[in-house]
């Protein structure tokens, strides 16, 4: 009878140099020794039920999340105990950076669906990536692509009209999607209009409103959450004053 343990282990050792998100997370540019000693910190992958959390506001940093299967939403709550959301997360993605600078997480991070994250050890990772500088600047192209989606939200929350808003986050997610090898133009929102409209800074109303006016223009159709989008280059066109699509 085989060792169940070690094939585990086989598994797991394989996690990042087979995983079909490799190019779009930490592996980034480096080696397959390199990988393989990446491999060594993903001791386990931790699958997270659709509505669970992963971490919440004011816990310890212990672990960074290489999204691998399903998605995530991240969110913080306001005074007045409403949800504000930051933030949707899919495969190749990482969370917990938010938690770096003080070694607490400033936000609560909750699977969308059922989903699987690979943890790896912070002061590990911070350990090796001294080892191996390719590591370290994977990790700093990671912190600074963090930092631009910061700017492009405050860009489209600053320049954009509510349909532009919801335009460039369809094609936001289209192209993410498109980058992990699924379709551009047909997919399922994995989250609630309620969600979209908190990171958008929209109403419900308003979100239901956008939805039919893309569909009077004939650029999506979405029925519940199914996304069908007709026109690729008339969403682009709608949000052309902004420099470039801001990222979710």
């Amino acid at each position: 009878m085989p060792d169940i343990r070690a094939l585990q282990v086989h598994v797991l050792k394989a996690a990042c140099s087979s995983c079909s998100v490799m190019e779009l997370c930490l592996p980034i540019g480096m080696t397959s020794p390199e990988i393989e000693r990446l491999d060594t910190l993903i001791v386990q992958r931790l699958k997270v039920k659709k509505g669970a959390a992963l971490y919440r506001a004011g816990d310890e940093l212990r672990s960074l999340y290489a999204v691998r299967i399903g998605s995530f939403k991240t969110s913080v709550l306001s005074i007045d105990g409403r949800e504000q959301v930051t933030g949707f997360q899919i495969p190749g993605e990482m969370l917990g950076l938010d938690a770096i600078s003080t070694d607490l997480h400033a936000c609560n991070a909750v699977a969308l669906e059922d989903s699987e994250v690979c943890p790896i050890h912070f002061a590990h990772l911070e350990k090796l990536a001294h080892e191996l500088p390719s590591l370290q600047h994977s990790f700093n192209k990671i912190l600074s692509r963090e930092i631009v989606r910061d700017h492009d939200m405050l860009m489209m929350l600053g320049n954009m009209n509510s349909d532009e808003r919801l335009a460039a986050f369809l094609l936001n997610l289209s192209q993410r999607l498109k980058t992990r090898g699924y379709s551009s133009t047909d997919f399922v929102l994995k989250m609630r209009r309620e969600e979209i409209g908190s990171y958008l800074g929209l109403r419900l109303e308003t979100i239901c409103r956008g939805i039919a006016h893309l569909r009077d223009q004939a650029l999506v159709e979405i029925s519940g959450r199914d996304v069908k989008i007709l026109d690729l280059e008339g969403l682009k066109q709608l949000i052309a004053g902004c420099h470039r699509p801001p990222a979710c």
